[in-house]
């Protein structure tokens, strides 16, 4: 069998861009240095979240995480609630953000015992500017039904849409100062880092 050369080369050629159309939608996160894009949302106890007003009494620690059901998010989300507080000993404040619907940012609040607000970024607004959200696969998604992760119901219009588990620390005048951004949801900062960094 004879191979029409320019044929494939011209296949080669559109495999290949598919591939970096691709790898382009994948997550990349903000570097450090870069301006933090500015938001506004609703929290938990229904107020007004703003991030440029924020910025005005200190740095703030914006942490995204993916659900009340990810036992590597609560981990990390009772280390910071447990100390909290030296955190804003040095000025800043802490927001965090989830894909996840109401109902559920709720109860990721109660466990917490409504330490630090969260923001449910219900048309992924958020997660997209700082370039965190990325779409779960189809195997992936069906594996986490079965484990009892339905994300359809969790996520609500989000769907499986997830964040990268990422970490910035934004600086009064609105540069991000800090960037912890790791695809391994296992890989999470810690607060001695974020202590660090402020």
């Amino acid at each position: 069998m004879t191979i029409n050369k320019p044929i494939f080369l011209y296949s080669l050629f559109l495999f290949s861009l598919l591939a970096c159309i691709l790898k382009a939608e994948d997550p990349k996160g903000l570097p450090t240095g870069a301006i933090a894009p500015q938001f506004n949302a609703m929290d938990q106890f229904g107020k007004a979240f703003d991030l440029e007003d924020q910025l005005k009494h200190g740095p703030v620690v914006l942490m995204f995480y993916r659900g009340h059901w990810c036992k590597y998010c609560n981990r990390q989300l009772e280390e910071l609630s447990d100390s909290l507080a030296f955190i804003i000993e040095k000025g800043a404040s802490v927001v965090t953000v989830t894909p996840e619907v109401m109902e559920f940012v709720d109860e990721t609040s109660k466990k917490f015992k409504d330490s630090f607000r969260i923001i449910s970024d219900l048309d992924m607004e958020i997660m997209n500017a700082y370039k965190v959200s990325f779409k779960v696969e189809k195997a992936t998604n069906a594996k986490y039904k079965i484990w009892g992760i339905k994300l359809d119901e969790f996520n609500g219009e989000n769907g499986a849409n997830l964040p990268v588990p990422a970490t910035y620390i934004i600086n009064q005048d609105g540069t991000i100062r800090y960037v912890f951004f790791n695809e391994n949801y296992k890989k999470r900062i810690s607060v001695k880092t974020i202590l660090m960094n402020l």
